[in-house]
């Protein structure tokens, strides 16, 4: 084939595409052109209005609607509150039953003592209306006008230039058929084919007899077979996606570079009280909570927020954020005021019934100590006196437990704060081994303490601190061998001091440490209890640690005993 004939026929793709960019250019720059003259129009109207406006409202009723006929308009003077005085198209008598026009953009900026522009349906007269807001008179004049006849005046333009247009292309046509019509027919067929594939319906490929253009054919086939695999794999993803975010109970928000939000699933929505087919403000506005806007804030400058608790309108929620390769941002919100409320009702009960069983526990070890002394020169074999010594002792480990229980819920509920000061580590650690030592001399256990200098003062509340150790060390001593050791130490640790207690015990497997900090949990449940533990001590320890911006550790092999520590920041 000629390069002529192919000159020619990319001369006809060259002016079609001319002929629509013109035609598109021109309408625009037109439509734009008439707007601008109907709002510098409705502008100089409402300037005019202005001046000519009379006290009596009677008179400017009058005056509005003789002037909004003239100009095929509609006139509307709106008071500095935002209340319409007058209006050209509604009798003076309901004008109060119009709502108050202060949101409106027009007249927002023409209280501000600017020109206000707005395009809208209006509310009063069901039609779209082009706003022109001027300050003035009462507060704002403004004059509205159909765009109608912008519109008029665009589809004869239209009509022109399409006209243009289409002689054009029908002058082109005629020549490219001319010069090259053995090729016009196959690329022809082949431009539809392009189009069927981009529309999604099924493609018919052509054959042309012209090596070149065959070519481009098959590797169109390819490319249509191979982008319908690919859109295939993508819908099956995304309806995979898609099913797994709605089907969570966490609230799943996805929003874009931009802060506009993309993806928000079923409870997301309900969360934030707003419809499935209500449209979601961007993620900057989605919030009222500051502290929601805080972690909104963070993740849009690419920050990562791990389970944030916040409160928002009387629910607490659980929030993470991450931010997206894109720019974008990810959050998940779950709902944890239930559970909140179920752990204060667990800590009431728990502490209401600690309190009830303190009372008639000490009334048990009390009687249970006067028995046990009138018996005292009972001999061994008296099962009276072996009775009341097991009764002596339960309730002694009971009373342990309700008071365990009583400050961790103290603790739990807030009702204890830390005064901290600078602690003496050494001072401390002897004052919590002294009520251990009967128990430590009669299995020879002894104590070693080792102290850094630049570590010998922590800055904790000393009760708090001595409550830590007297847990540690009397952990340790309950799993020391016969003889052994115990090991206190201190020693400075980035921007604190860690307090470290090591045994020479049996040890903790490592799939315990990361609970041994809970509540009521045993590695080895059969000898806690037989050693008259309460399950509790390491837990009020990471509340009183944690209380001071701490943090508290477990480090364990089975065999080779187990170091606890507490790590404390400085002032």
């Amino acid at each position: 084939m000629r390069f002529a004939t192919r000159l020619v026929l990319g001369t006809l793709v060259v002016l079609v595409l001319t002929t629509v960019v013109l035609v598109a250019t021109a309408e625009r720059s037109l439509r734009g052109d008439l707007r601008e003259d109907v709002t510098r129009a409705l502008e100089r109207e409402a300037r005019l209005v202005r001046q000519a406006l009379p006290e009596d409202p009677a008179q400017r009723q009058a005056l509005l609607v003789r002037m909004a006929r003239e100009n095929d308009s509609r006139i509307t003077l709106v008071g500095r509150d935002g209340r319409v005085v007058a209006d050209s198209d509604i009798p003076l008598d309901s004008v109060r039953f119009v709502e108050s026009h202060a949101g409106r953009p027009e007249v927002r900026d023409a209280l501000g003592g600017r020109v206000g522009v707005a395009t809208r349906s209006s509310a009063s007269v069901g039609r779209d209306l082009i706003y022109v807001a001027v300050p003035g008179g009462p507060g704002v004049v403004r004059v509205a006008a159909s765009p109608r006849q912008v519109e008029d005046i665009m589809d004869r333009a239209r009509r022109a230039m399409l006209g243009a247009a289409a002689l054009a292309l029908a002058l082109g046509a005629v020549l490219a058929l001319v010069a090259g019509r053995s090729i016009a027919r196959p690329l022809t067929a082949l431009s539809s084919t392009a189009r069927a594939i981009a529309a999604g319906a099924p493609p018919r490929f052509p054959r042309s007899g012209i090596p070149d253009i065959d070519t481009l054919v098959q590797a169109l086939r390819q490319m249509h077979q191979q982008l319908a695999d690919r859109f295939e794999e993508l819908r099956r993803a995304e309806s995979s996606s898609a099913a797994l975010v709605e089907s969570m109970v966490e609230g799943v928000i996805a929003a874009d570079a931009r802060g506009q939000v993309v993806i928000a699933n079923t409870a997301a929505r309900r969360l934030l009280g707003y419809g499935a087919e209500q449209p979601l403000p961007g993620l900057a506005e989605l919030f009222r909570s500051k502290p929601a806007r805080e972690v909104v804030d963070a993740v849009l400058a690419g920050g990562l927020v791990q389970n944030r608790q916040l409160e928002m309108d009387q629910r607490a929620y659980l929030v993470s954020a991450r931010p997206l390769a894109d720019g974008g941002a990810v959050l998940v919100l779950h709902d944890t005021t239930e559970l909140r409320r179920l752990e204060a009702v667990r800590r009431d009960f728990v502490a209401n019934v600690s309190h009830e069983l303190k009372t008639p526990l000490t009334s048990i070890s009390g009687y249970a100590e006067t028995l046990l002394g009138e018996h005292g020169d009972a001999g061994p074999d008296d099962t009276t006196a072996r009775f009341l010594e097991t009764i002596l002792n339960n309730a002694r480990r009971m009373q342990r437990l309700v008071d365990d229980l009583l400050d961790l819920s103290r603790i739990e509920s807030g009702r204890w704060q830390p005064e901290p000061t600078d602690a003496d580590v050494a001072a401390t650690a002897r004052e919590a081994w002294a009520g251990l030592a009967d128990r430590a001399a009669e299995r020879g256990v002894r104590l070693e303490l080792d102290v850094a200098p630049e570590a010998a003062r922590v800055h904790a509340d000393p009760d708090a601190l001595c409550q830590v150790l007297i847990n540690f060390l009397d952990n340790a001593l309950r799993y020391s061998p016969d003889g052994g050791a115990i090991r206190c130490l201190a020693r400075p640790e980035g921007a604190g001091v860690a307090v470290r207690v090591s045994d020479q015990g049996p040890g903790i497997g490592r799939e315990h440490l990361a609970r041994i900090f809970e509540r009521f949990y045993r590695a080895d449940p059969s000898r806690s209890r037989a050693e008259g533990g309460t399950g509790l001590g390491l837990a009020i320890v990471k509340h009183l640690v944690e209380a001071h911006g701490g943090r508290v550790g477990a480090d364990s092999q089975l065999g080779s005993g187990t170091t606890v520590s507490a790590w404390f920041p400085d002032a």
